[in-house]
């Protein structure tokens, strides 16, 4: 293997990383400077200029005493003459502009085609535990939007993470008591008669979800009832007999009734069957779920540990509370003065659990925008209890998401479903693709299964190409678009280069390449190159929107190279070898790429 190759090997083939290395060499050679990273980072050159990377030489005027001309001129010079992948340079006032060498290129393609995990990192038993939250649904209404949201953010987070080298455990917080499972429970006592999701043919998260709407309307009913004989609305919502109903029922819970108890947990089950049928249905998992009902009093525990410790205090009405106004925020309330739980509680409490059971280096909880202020509380009151990861946790905060007219027709008739929006989405690519003629000559086995891997990647790319802090407006009807910046488009692409490859039906192995590269195949083979980087950056940032938009670049370019050059009827045998060879690479990273997605790519469309 030559130097340049095993150079590649060595720093993942990472061009840009190699020319940087040894550009640092050259201002160290030449000026006896040290520079550090930031200063020799490299950027694309812009199209107007000769060169495919250019290095700013600003930093380094002053330690070489010249001019910024003079100073890129002599860095280029012994880019040439020590770097082999610089095969020329030219200089525009201090940006100096490389351009790396056909060989180069061509090494660095073989060197991707080659490896089969490109652009990500390997797991070692050394490697850092991250645990990601997420999902966090409640027992007593079926998932919704908002949840899909989150679920895809969350798989896709964790994917990511693991490229990235790192151990990850997805886990999932099931808020599975309180008030509002009990207004469900009570619902269904009085209006059900014995309905079950098998007499029903409902799945059970939707069953409990209407006894949950039928508490609701009854209740209302009760208010309005008990304010026209002159009762304020306050007073009403406390005196209506449903609620004082539901009220007993949580204390019976919390005192461990037996009937209740066992109410409790057939319909938290029914349920449980309903979320993990809608979870198969959406492509994630979670390796460990938690449960408040398990949690709440290991919280409580804490609490009182930390009381115990002085970090926080008791108030007259037996409440306690924390003082956080010395980190400029207020005072915050812990237990109620009856000695249950809030939600904080309960966060400190599965905190607990999992830092037992696992050796978390990073927390990240994925949760909505309308929480920033709670983590940011959660992470004081951690640290100050001793968890190491405490005060580094992470709040993956996201912002909220709708349709064009605000809502879709559910069964709460307020919020979308998720499992009404997945079958809408996957009904409507059977359409599409109907209507444009991409089911010719399949089976209708096929078609279905097309389908749903179309509509569902077309749901997961429309969200997840969104930067995840902004407010997003999701449109079935864009989403589900074989061109422009969606899913179908990308899937489309890698079925178009899987057909080539099928009917090219030929093996590059043992060719040694020697060809002139055009402009076009360079770019591709650089745009490539980035997917590594790519990678490291998503999960600097927590960011699946960055590897959605760069799976869309390379996409977009593959497609403006296949329109301008022929792949399968090009007569120079070499010539051909390099584009099925970029072709096959491209799909691959395409294919790597959506699946940190958690998005399919069908071998036919």
């Amino acid at each position: 293997m030559c130097t340049f190759a095993r150079k590649l090997n060595e720093i993942r083939m990472n061009i840009e990383t190699l020319i940087s290395q040894a550009a640092g060499e050259a201002v160290k050679a030449l000026y006896g400077f040290e520079a550090n990273e930031k200063m020799l980072q490299l950027q694309k050159t812009r199209s107007e200029f000769e060169g495919n990377l250019t290095l700013v030489v600003f930093p380094f005027v002053k330690a070489a005493k010249k001019n910024p001309e003079q100073t890129a001129q002599e860095i280029g010079q012994y880019l040439v003459e020590h770097c082999e992948a610089v095969d020329k340079f030219n200089v525009v006032k201090g940006f100096l502009n490389l351009s790396v060498g056909q060989g180069a290129w061509l090494q660095l393609l073989e060197a991707i085609d080659k490896d089969n995990h490109f652009g990500t990192k390997p797991v070692g038993e050394t490697s850092p535990l991250v645990m990601i939250e997420y999902s966090s649904p409640n027992t007593n209404k079926p998932l919704h939007l908002g949840h899909v949201r989150n679920n895809l953010l969350g798989w896709s987070l964790a994917q990511i993470m693991e490229a990235n080298g790192n151990k990850v455990v997805k886990t999932n917080i099931v808020n599975d008591r309180g008030i509002h499972i009990c207004k469900s429970m009570l619902a269904w006592l009085k209006y059900g008669n014995g309905e079950t999701p098998e007499s029903s043919g409902k799945k059970g998260d939707h069953l409990i979800g209407d006894y949950y709407v039928a508490f609701d309307k009854h209740y209302r009913e009760e208010v309005k009832e008990l304010m026209a004989q002159g009762m304020d609305e306050e007073k009403a919502k406390q005196e209506a007999p449903l609620i004082k109903e539901a009220h007993e029922m949580l204390v019976k819970w919390e005192q461990n009734d037996p009937e209740v108890r066992a109410l409790w947990e057939k319909m938290n089950n029914w349920v449980y069957a309903g979320f993990d049928e809608t979870y198969k249905k959406m492509g994630v998992s979670f390796d460990k779920i938690y449960y408040e009902s398990q949690t709440y009093l290991k919280g409580k525990a804490k609490v009182e540990e930390g009381l115990d410790k002085g970090l926080f205090e008791r108030h007259d009405d037996g409440s306690v509370w924390s003082d956080l106004t010395n980190e400029g925020l207020d005072q915050k309330l812990l237990l109620r003065s009856d000695g249950t739980s809030v939600y904080m509680t309960q966060d400190i409490g599965t905190a607990e659990m999992r830092f037992r059971d696992y050796p978390i280096d990073k927390m990240i909880y994925v949760v909505g925008n309308e929480q920033n202020y709670h983590f940011q509380v959660l992470s004081i009151l951690l640290d100050r209890l001793g968890f190491k990861w405490g005060k580094e946790l992470v709040h993956f905060s996201y912002g909220m998401v709708e349709l064009p007219n605000g809502k879709m027709k559910s069964r709460e008739g307020t919020v979308v479903d998720a499992d009404d929006l997945m079958a809408l989405m996957v009904e409507d690519a059977y359409k599409t693709s109907m209507e444009l003629g991409k089911f010719d000559d399949m089976t209708e086995e096929e078609r279905r299964e097309i389908a749903r891997t179309v509509g569902m990647g077309a749901l997961k790319y429309f969200i997840l190409k969104v930067d995840a802090r902004k407010n997003m407006l999701f449109n079935p009807e864009e989403s589900i678009d074989f061109n422009g910046n969606t899913g179908p488009f990308i899937q489309y692409t890698y079925a178009r280069i899987r057909s080539i490859l099928r009917k090219a039906q030929e093996s590059q192995e043992g060719m040694e390449l020697s060809v002139s590269l055009s402009p076009k195949e360079i770019e591709l083979i650089q745009k490539m190159n980035e997917f590594g980087a790519v990678v490291e950056q998503a999960g600097k940032d927590y960011s699946p929107s960055g590897i959605a938009n760069y799976c869309y670049e390379l996409t977009k370019v593959f497609n403006q190279f296949y329109h301008d050059y022929s792949i399968l009827n090009e007569p120079d045998e070499q010539k051909k070898a390099v584009r099925l060879m970029i072709a096959k690479n491209v799909a691959k990273i395409i294919k790597s790429g959506m699946s940190l997605l958690g998005i399919e790519v069908p071998e036919r469309m």
